[in-house]
This record gives C-alpha cells, sequence and structure tokens, in this order.
C-alpha cells in the first residue's frame, strides 16, 4: 500500500511538473513579447520627444514668462511631446509648466561665445531646437552689430557639433526704450535686426536650418514692456505667440 501511495505521488508529482512545464513554455514568449513592446514603446517616446532650449538673457530666463506661456500653447496643440531643456530651472509665472532653460540675465553673446559656455550647457541637456533671443546686453554695451553675428556664427557651429541635424530659431529681438536704456539702443536693436535675415541665410543649410523669427515688428516698449527693456504680460504674449508660428511646423 505504501508502495503504491509512493507511485501515485511520483505520478501525479511528474504530471504536474510537466503542466507547470508547459504553462511556462506558453507565458515565456508573451512575457518576452510584452517585454520587447514595452522597450519599443519607452524607445518610441523618447525618440518623439522635441526638446527646445530656449537660450539668451533676462528676457529669456528671469522670468522669461513667455517661455510658459508658449509651453502652455504647445500642449493646447497637442503636442506632449515637447520638452523644454536646459541647466537652469523655471521661475514663477503663475502656473505649473516645464521651465527649463538657458536663460542667463547680464549675459552677452559675445562673451558666451568667447568663453565657450554654450558647449557645457549642450552636453549636458542635449537639444534638438534651440530658439535663441540673445544680443541685448551686447547693444546696451555698444557692440557692433558684425560682433554679434560673428557671436551667434561661433553658437550655432558649437549647436552643429552637438547635433548636426540642429533646428536654430533665431529672433530678431524686442526693441529697447532708449529714454530707459541707453541713447544708442534703439538704433543698435534696429541695426542688429536688420543684418540677421543675411546672416541666418548664410548659415542655414538643408540639414540644420536657421530660421528668422520676427520678434521686433509690432512690439511697444510702451506697453510690451515694463521698464523699456523687459517683457510685460503682453510682450510675453507676443513673444510666446511669434515663437509659436515658427515652432508648430516642426511637429508636422
Amino acid at each position: 500500500m505504501d508502495q503504491r501511495l509512493s507511485r501515485a505521488v511520483r505520478r501525479i508529482g511528474a504530471g504536474l511538473g510537466l503542466t507547470l512545464a508547459l504553462v511556462a513554455g506558453a507565458l515565456a514568449p508573451a512575457a518576452a513579447e510584452a517585454g520587447a513592446a514595452g522597450t519599443a514603446t519607452a524607445a518610441r517616446t523618447e525618440e518623439d520627444t522635441v526638446r527646445i532650449m530656449p537660450l539668451g538673457d533676462s528676457i529669456t530666463g528671469s522670468p522669461g514668462c513667455w517661455r510658459a506661456l508658449l509651453w502652455a500653447d504647445l500642449m493646447e496643440a497637442g503636442h506632449t511631446d515637447a520638452d523644454f531643456v536646459g541647466t537652469r530651472p523655471g521661475d514663477g509665472c503663475g502656473f505649473e509648466y516645464d521651465g527649463d532653460n538657458e536663460g542667463h540675465g547680464g549675459f552677452l553673446v559675445t562673451d558666451v561665445a568667447d568663453r565657450g559656455l554654450l558647449v557645457d550647457w549642450l552636453a549636458r541637456t542635449e537639444p534638438d531646437v534651440v530658439l535663441m533671443h540673445f544680443g541685448t546686453n551686447d547693444v546696451w554695451s555698444g557692440v557692433p552689430a558684425e560682433t554679434v553675428l560673428d557671436a551667434y556664427s561661433v553658437l550655432v557651429a558649437q549647436m552643429r557639433d552637438q547635433n548636426p541635424r540642429m533646428r536654430v530659431l533665431v529672433a530678431q529681438i524686442i526693441p529697447m526704450d532708449p529714454a530707459r536704456s541707453c541713447a544708442g539702443c534703439g538704433r543698435g536693436v534696429e541695426d542688429l535686426n536688420a543684418a540677421i535675415p543675411a546672416w541666418a541665410a548664410g548659415e542655414s543649410t538643408a540639414e540644420s536650418p536657421v530660421t528668422v523669427v520676427d520678434q521686433w515688428t509690432g512690439f511697444d516698449t510702451g506697453t510690451d514692456t515694463y521698464d523699456g527693456v523687459h517683457p510685460s504680460g503682453s510682450g510675453d504674449r507676443r513673444i510666446a505667440d511669434r515663437w509659436l508660428e515658427s515652432l508648430l511646423p516642426l511637429f508636422s
């Protein structure tokens, strides 16, 4: 009796072992397929993200609430794959948004180019697109437009070293009120902005286009700035709208 019981137990155990093996074998391909699908989804999500670096001075970063408005506009348009990047965190703009940026108050674009500061910022953030509104402090410091454009060229070369397919959106910068900035600031901005389109045409390539975004036309320093230089609420709205027009085609 004991022997018969022992043999029965062994037969049941063998049967259970076979059943478990068959179940495991059936589940393994499904698990592998699910794992592969999950990996592919993660890869697609990462690949499809558009990494956007807002680059400039205090007009971009202090607080630069046009970035918050632009991010909200992109989300509302369904472009949840937009990811603002930069080594600086965002400032408060009244609602939650993706605040990462490279807006450095008081910086001159010529100094950033001379010191190679952008190289590290690019390496740490790996953008696909750069929105550059830069040169206000250079104009205030009396730096000639040609020298500012030379600095732009250095930055564009550094961007392409990091990403040969970089999309570069360069602003014709917002005006400054000479009565509340410097006597030559108004004319200095006009001279720089007038020279930007020809410079951009010379720098642009099929692989890495440089697009000019007109932030100057229609911008009123009396109502769109709070101090003759930095954008007010209406100024932030204008800046965001102009960037949005040029950004949307990059998502199609």
